[in-house]
């Protein structure tokens, strides 16, 4: 591998060389350089313990309105892979519809580094493996008859080397840290779970180890035992319609597929019908369709400190952003890229990423957040004479367009007359329809109860990719909400 000032000289030549080619209206050439770390306890023993380094890069050529694209690893070949993308898109053009239109950018030259107060990768193996040890014997000794417990840990840093023909240079140094725990009990062929931050894996941020330290696994431990043992002794959750306050916990899946993926430029445009689907506002125009009621306030914002889905630029080399997408209940914007936003005669506003070297950027969620509101969590629960209050999603479906939805949670906590009761519920479902759901919303709670959320491992694109984005909100009340599969 060169050192930096050989890697950046060695970029520009080929840059260059690229450049100089007939036909060649412009390319980048990315470097990405990640680091992981993961580690998964299980019953007390060690289930499983990788690292890994990748190295590469990859190069994207834009010729008479085609693109080519070409990685490696070999740092030596850099101009033969550069032939290979330039070779690419000259055959793209032999089925072209119509030529890519870039929307433009300005040129950068910066350095981003995510807030780390402690380097995840200076604490011992030993002393990760002791923390989710010691979580899970928290868990058997609040509730020995548990069947499993569970623990995990990740670690991610990425150094993301990004320069383009027009003359910008970006340097990123990126880190992630994140882990859960869980609990599972199991009695006359049933199971329930029981997790904590969240489910799949627990939660993720931008951040060091300082992160895993304020989830508190240990404080939460015992609880999460508990309730798991609890849930198998309580009631199946009732069918019908209920006013709902649903927790961060599972309103940052619900953002995710019902607002996340449908504002995804490329699906509307059609571009990933193939894989996962289209979306229900491909015929909307922005600024005036209803997506939910007044009190839904989302943004899409790449600046959040600490999102999963926070960065410097994306793999356009377009500055981080904060959009508004929905204000007020009323749709306004796309997440894009500089490809899709010139399909359309608009701006990109920095949402193209790829998962490593060698894939293309796509379109990939940022943090999607759901803004807070007024209400203290008590006056959202005083508002609700019969209903539920849902915690931690356990599993979930929706349609290709992200119109009709099923989610499941982990615990439904009882609430009569404006309180709650202390009564649970086992196996709570509910349904419905993206705006008509988002149109019952009659109240998001304060700023003091929100919480951010981030989602490791969003599926997309062919080759599929795994991107890293974010979710924020505080707990939200729904009215009128379908609960349960009996028809009602």
């Amino acid at each position: 591998m060169l050192d930096l000032n050989q890697l950046q000289e060695k970029i520009t030549q080929v840059l260059a060389f690229i450049k100089a080619q007939d036909g060649v209206e412009y390319a980048d050439l990315r470097v990405n350089s990640i680091e992981t770390e993961s580690y998964s306890t299980e019953n007390m023993k060690v289930q499983s313990l990788n690292a890994s380094k990748n190295l590469g890069y990859g190069i994207r050529v834009y010729a008479q309105g085609s693109m080519g694209f070409a990685g490696s690893q070999d740092f030596t070949a850099m101009e033969e892979t550069a032939k290979t993308a330039l070779a690419i898109a000259k055959a793209t053009q032999l089925t072209q519809k119509n030529p890519v239109k870039l929307s433009p950018k300005k040129v950068v030259k910066d350095h981003y580094q995510t807030p780390v107060e402690i380097d995840p990768f200076t604490i011992s193996k030993e002393e990760k493996l002791a923390l989710l040890f010691e979580a899970e014997r928290l868990m058997r000794e609040a509730a020995p008859e548990l069947f499993r417990t569970h623990g995990t840990l990740t670690f991610r840093k990425e150094r993301k080397t990004w320069a383009d023909s027009d003359g910008s240079y970006i340097v990123q140094d990126l880190v992630e840290s994140g882990g859960g725990i869980d609990a599972v009990a199991i009695t006359r062929g049933e199971m329930q779970t029981r997790s904590y931050p969240n489910s799949s894996r627990g939660n993720f941020a931008t951040a060091g180890f300082e992160f895993i330290k304020a989830m508190d696994l240990l404080g939460n431990a015992p609880r999460v035992g508990r309730e798991c043992l609890e849930l198998l002794k309580a009631e199946e959750c009732p069918s019908g319609i209920f006013d709902l306050v649903i927790a961060p916990t599972q309103l940052t899946l619900q953002i995710h597929e019902s607002v996340g993926h449908p504002i995804e430029l490329d699906r509307v445009l059609g571009y990933e019908a193939g894989y996962a689907g289209t979306s229900f506002l491909d015929s909307v125009e922005p600024g005036k369709f209803r997506y939910g009621s007044e009190h839904v306030n989302i943004v899409a914002d790449a600046t959040a400190p600490g999102g999963l889905g926070t960065y410097g630029y994306d793999d356009d080399g377009i500055p981080a952003q904060r959009v508004e997408v929905i204000t007020n209940g009323i749709f306004h914007n796309f997440i894009s890229s500089r490809d899709t936003a010139g399909a359309v005669g608009s701006l990109s506003n920095g949402t193209a990423r790829a998962d490593g070297w060698g894939r293309i950027p796509i379109v990939r969620m940022s943090n999607i957040n759901l803004l807070a509101g007024k209400y203290a969590f008590d006056e959202l629960i005083a508002g609700i004479e019969n209903g539920f209050y849902l915690d931690i999603n356990r599993s979930w479906s929706i349609d290709d367009r992200r119109l009709n939805f099923q989610f499941a949670c982990e615990i439904a906590y009882e609430i009569k007359n404006g309180k709650l009761t202390g009564k649970i519920y086992k196996n709570p479902i509910y349904t419905g329809i993206t705006p008509v759901f988002w149109g019952s919303c009659d109240g998001v709670a304060s700023q003091e109860h929100w919480r951010f959320f981030g989602t490791p491992n969003c599926g997309k694109g062919e080759p599929s990719q795994s991107a890293h984005c974010g979710h924020g909100s505080a707990p939200a009340r729904f009215r009128g909400v379908k609960v349960g599969v009996a028809d009602v």
